[in-house]
């Protein structure tokens, strides 16, 4: 990648200097929708590791509880967080309505909770005598058409499902059509990002290419966006990246799965490591990508646990990356202490 675009996506992931708590709503605004930390999150709050000078988990835990992130199924069905005015946007993106008829399920859910109003899992089960195996799936559904609403405020598993229109009666769920929403997520996308392609913007919103790049040429016609090397960048940034002074780059580090650039690089992940780890005899189940120099360059592999990982391997995309062992092994080990790295690159540790 250009190494004035990529100096500008470090400045702009916030990598390099870290924001203040000042800064971070602009921050977590483009970055949505917000997840938490891969296998270990379960149940916490969405944060944009290393991207702030403050405990950000405890931030967006009082932002939950204000009901100032809201709890939704966006990119391909997944839970994450997305601020308060945020939530018609990305409606717009991701609502799934319900063609033609309910499920017998679907439908005794819904008429329960208009009827008797906000109920837990446990209280519709002993109202209905489903299983919650049956429960679970449609009232995911049902969330995903924005009929209900998943009210998580706080850490707790007992959470209450709620109408959507009970939650948020002023909210008009047809105020913005996709393509209007698309054209808003893409532009913060491309700040973020520096330089962006479809498939990148593809595999973070989980979206089809199709109607994202329908929306770059759209954004390109209207003088916001500006092609260049079959992707994008906002004209904007155009202007100025000749004259853009050379950055300093981040410190070795390592990302868990649902980071921001990790879900937008998926693919470009996939194809350069799964070759170098498929094949490997002992369990490789991807844990954190390594970036060198801006770049991921690297990936443990092993086995999740509860408590320290098992890393059986860091495979690398080039036999250069030896003269930065020691710094992805620091990496690697300060997100997860305690855990011991058995290889690098094959060769026994």
């Amino acid at each position: 990648m250009n190494k004035k675009l990529l100096g500008l996506r470090m400045q702009r992931q916030c990598l390099v200097s870290p924001v203040s708590q000042a800064e971070y709503d602009a921050l977590y605004r483009d970055l949505q929708p917000g997840m938490n930390l891969y296998w270990h999150g379960f149940g916490q709050p969405p944060e944009c590791t290393f991207r702030a000078d403050f405990d950000d988990v405890e931030y967006n835990r009082q932002r939950q509880a204000r009901r100032d992130l809201v709890k939704g199924r966006f990119a391909g069905g997944n839970l994450g967080w997305i601020m308060a005015e945020d939530l018609l946007l990305f409606a717009a993106l991701y609502r799934k309505p319900i063609v033609g008829f309910m499920s017998d399920v679907q439908l005794t859910i819904m008429t329960l909770i208009e009827r008797m109003g906000p109920l837990n899992i446990q209280q519709i089960k002993e109202e209905t005598g489903y299983l919650v195996k049956e429960i679970t799936p449609a009232l995911h559904r049902l969330q995903e058409a924005f009929l209900l609403y998943e009210d998580q405020y706080d850490g707790e598993w007992d959470r209450a499902w709620y109408r959507f229109e009970e939650m948020f009666p002023e909210h008009d769920l047809n105020r913005y059509t996709r393509a209007e929403a698309l054209d808003v997520v893409l532009q913060r996308f491309a700040y973020r990002m520096a330089w962006f392609d479809t498939k990148m913007a593809k595999a973070f919103y989980k979206l089809p290419e199709k109607e994202i790049r329908q929306a770059c040429e759209r954004l390109v016609e209207r003088g916001v966006l500006t092609a260049l090397d079959g992707g994008f960048l906002l004209t904007s940034d155009a202007g100025m990246l000749d004259a853009f002074p050379e950055q300093q780059l981040p410190p070795v580090r390592a990302f868990h799965r649902n980071d921001f650039l990790v879900r937008a690089l998926e693919h470009e992940l996939k194809a350069t490591f799964k070759p170098l780890y498929d094949a490997l005899p002992y369990d490789h189940d991807p844990q954190y990508y390594v970036m060198v120099d801006g770049e991921f360059r690297a990936l443990s592999v092993g086995h999740f646990r509860y408590g320290p990982y098992e890393i059986h391997d860091i495979v690398c995309d080039s036999p250069d990356m030896w003269a930065r062992k020691d710094e992805i092994f620091a990496a690697v080990l300060k997100e997860n202490p305690g855990s011991v790295i058995q290889r690098f690159m094959g060769q026994p540790q």
